[in-house]
């Protein structure tokens, strides 16, 4: 598996004890294995859901799917600063989203009809829910984000797996992406707060826009 296989080298480049996290990395890149199988297992479920949906309704719930795995010294950093040592058990117990996955919904109605879906499967077990499209960020950051916890199977028998499932509208996404972008150069601004109140209008005007264009649709069917 690619992804698993170059994290080796970045941590070696990235750490201050070389020696040490040597001792680690066969750990490091078995768990990286499972968060990769973990996310294999999410994304065939909402395959299989968006080709329900499809057959039933004559339309998809979702226009894309995008996954990834946390960068090895994005880990690194993320649990210095909760003040923790690199070892399995503080990535697992204390990091939840190693394992992304992103679904890129048409409507807004669409991103809780499929996160319902996914939620009510039996093997699932979500652990925690943080919805910022009902209740925006103060930035004007919209998504819903599901942590999920999902089981693998492998030789050495079942596994559970926590993966963050993040369902967006393609405007959303589209917000999201060049927010990001503009984020660090903001911050080299003398008055970054303009920049800011800016981009919140465009979110907002954003989720004006995709809420008209759900009611159109229902209006169509």
């Amino acid at each position: 598996m690619s992804a698993v296989s170059d994290v080796s080298m970045e941590l070696l480049m990235n750490s201050e004890n070389p020696e040490d996290m040597l001792e680690h990395m066969q750990s490091f890149l078995d768990m990286m294995m499972n968060y990769e199988c973990a996310l294999m297992e999410i994304e065939t479920k909402l395959k299989v859901l968006n080709s329900e949906f499809a057959l039933q309704h004559n339309r998809n719930p979702f226009e894309s799917i995008k996954s990834r795995l946390k960068k090895p010294i994005s880990i690194i950093e993320k649990l210095r600063k909760k003040g923790l040592d690199f070892t399995i058990e503080n990535i697992e117990n204390n990091l939840t989203d190693i394992a992304g996955v992103r679904v890129i919904c048409s409507f807004p109605e669409d991103i809780y009809a499929v996160s319902d879906l996914l939620a009510m499967q039996d093997d699932i077990t979500v652990v925690e829910t943080k919805d910022y499209i009902r209740n925006p960020k103060s930035n004007g950051y919209r998504s819903l984000h599901l942590i999920v916890e999902i089981p693998i199977f492998l030789t050495t028998g079942k596994k559970y797996m926590k993966v963050e499932v993040q369902f967006r509208t393609i405007a959303m996404d589209f917000w999201a992406s060049l927010d990001h972008k503009l984020k660090y150069k903001k911050d080299n601004l003398k008055h970054p707060e303009i920049i800011v109140q800016e981009l919140k209008k465009c979110a907002d005007t954003i989720t004006s826009v995709d809420y008209k264009m759900q009611e159109i649709r229902n209006m169509l069917e």
